[in-house]
């Protein structure tokens, strides 16, 4: 396989592609919760014997595809694939192993051919509730942010695990939403499974293993190709932003470019330390969104895979804000984990100018909700999110109420409006948000609602921007930043809210930075 010619190995590879998205693609048709079906907050891949990361799917998050990829070669140590029987299902939760908080839930499917493993499809979703805290930052240690699975079995020889799937139903809030996900994802891993097998017996394959060393060898091989073009040294980024309860939090990024070897080095030394709020990232996510930052600019068309990866290397001290030790609180790590890309790319901007946009709004906004509706039932929402305006192009202008970089959809206010007793009342473009340029930042937009109840409830709302706004590049002015309100009022807290029956709330989330100086 390995002395397949192009043609041919692009053949192979477009139908490994098509399987993982229609893994993906499962998975979003089963899952019970918004955020899943609606927003897309997932990832799916598929991984070799080692635990490596050979194919992604066309959607999913880029903290969540990339932590996945770290993901895989724990599962691999934990359960080495000749003593995985078909019929298993591994699971974990581990903010360390996976990815970086316990709502994000991943799951490796064995895929076996002839009573052998052969690899694996894994998949890592958003969870309605896992216990504990809930989505916002307000936790002190990660103890207190909900349930901690270890690296497991979901299922044993196709059995569940009844006392595992049990202690889960156990802990959280919703169980029928968090077990109907869980059993999406074994259902999604188990049609790759179904379509791998018959793509092997297409092509007359026994295993992958071949086919998963020509695609790794040519995509480390292409971006080292690519990092050796560019010119040697060492390039500085810093990104400065507030965050829920007004910290201010600093990024710093050094990226040396080794054409010798064909490395590019991440170090995030002098960046923030750990917070006591629940915004802290692990090493997994920040190495996620750091590796986002440089495949925007470097060979964006390459695949995105364990080989392409590999020679991007990401260093963070312990114990800062990036790279955080247990039991640092974690629960909202997006806050920060989603802002990694700006200092990497304002480094990136004096090696490659033109594949660099300005500062954008960063993080986006998410809100969980607990209450009673109408007539008195328990309810907890899953998390739903807003966005600001991405930061301008060098020809273009930043695009309006994108969620960059994530790239998380918002899910429809129908469809909220529809699973919970909740009511919008505006939702429009901010319009004049984004920072003046040449190319002028996207626009935040305007979101209020209110909720349907006669008892109080709690919020959890985990904004931030709301005092320094996106910077500018090459001369662009800067984007506003956000307001956060309540009954007219603006606040700013990390912690969880009790709110009042008929209190009205309204987000303004801020404008992206404008490129080029005003004309």
């Amino acid at each position: 396989m390995s002395k397949l010619d192009g043609i041919a190995l692009e053949i192979q590879w477009s139908n490994l592609i098509a399987t993982v998205t229609e893994q993906a693609r499962a998975l979003q048709r089963i899952a019970f919760s918004p955020i899943v079906r609606e927003a897309g907050d997932l990832a799916t891949a598929l991984f070799d014997r080692q635990g490596r990361m050979v194919a992604q799917a066309v959607t999913g998050t880029p903290g969540h595809i990339n932590s996945l990829a770290a993901a895989g070669q724990h599962f691999v140590r934990e359960f080495p694939p000749d003593t995985l029987h078909p019929g298993d299902v591994l699971i974990t939760n581990d903010p360390w192993l996976s990815a970086g908080h316990f709502f994000d839930i991943t799951v490796m499917t064995p895929v076996f051919r002839r009573d052998r493993c052969i690899g694996f499809f894994g998949s890592t979703i958003h969870h309605t509730d896992i216990g504990g805290y809930g989505v916002g930052a307000g936790a002190r240690d990660v103890h207190e942010e909900g349930l901690w699975i270890p690296l497991a079995k979901l299922y044993e020889k196709g059995v569940p695990n009844a006392l595992l799937h049990s202690i889960i139903r156990r802990n959280v809030r919703t169980p029928e939403h968090v077990s109907g996900d869980l059993a999406a994802q074994v259902a999604a891993g188990r049609v790759g499974a179904e379509r791998l097998n018959a793509l092997c017996d297409r092509t007359g394959m026994d295993d992958i293993q071949d086919l998963a060393e020509a695609i790794l060898d040519r995509s480390e091989q292409a971006t080292r190709d690519s990092i050796r073009k560019l010119a040697a040294g060492t390039y500085h980024g810093e990104s400065i932003f507030d965050v829920p309860g007004g910290a201010k939090i600093t990024l710093k990024a050094a990226v040396t470019v080794d054409v010798e070897a064909g490395d590019l080095i991440i170090d995030f030394t002098g960046s923030s330390p750990e917070a006591p709020i629940g915004i802290n990232v692990v090493l997994n996510y920040t190495a996620a969104y750091a590796n986002f930052a440089v495949r925007a600019c470097l060979d964006p068309d390459l695949p995105n895979n364990f080989g392409s990866l590999l020679p991007v290397k990401v260093v963070a001290p312990e114990g800062c804000i990036v790279n955080c030790r247990y039991p640092a609180p974690v629960n909202a790590r997006h806050v920060v984990g989603m802002y990694v890309p700006m200092p990497v790319l304002k480094a990136l901007h004096q090696v490659m100018p033109d594949r660099v946009l300005a500062e954008g709004s960063g993080a986006v906004w998410t809100i969980q909700i607990q209450g009673k509706t109408e007539d008195g039932a328990n309810f907890t929402s899953s998390m739903f999110n807003y966005s600001g305006g991405m930061g301008a192009r060098r020809d273009k202008p930043g695009l309006d109420a994108t969620c960059y970089p994530t790239g998380v959809a918002a899910v429809p206010v129908e469809v909220l409006e529809a699973a919970m007793p909740i009511v919008f009342t505006r939702k429009e473009l901010r319009h004049g948000s984004g920072g003046a340029g040449r190319q002028r930042g996207g626009d935040g937009q305007f979101i209020g609602f209110r909720m349907r109840t006669r008892e109080p409830w709690l919020l959890n709302v985990v904004a931030s921007r709301t005092d320094l706004g996106p910077e500018g590049l090459e001369g662009g002015e800067g984007g506003q930043p956000g307001r956060f309100l309540v009954n007219g009022q603006p606040v700013n807290k990390s912690q969880k809210m009790a709110m009042a029956a008929d209190d009205d709330v309204m987000m303004e989330t801020p404008g992206g930075g404008g490129y080029g100086p005003p004309t």
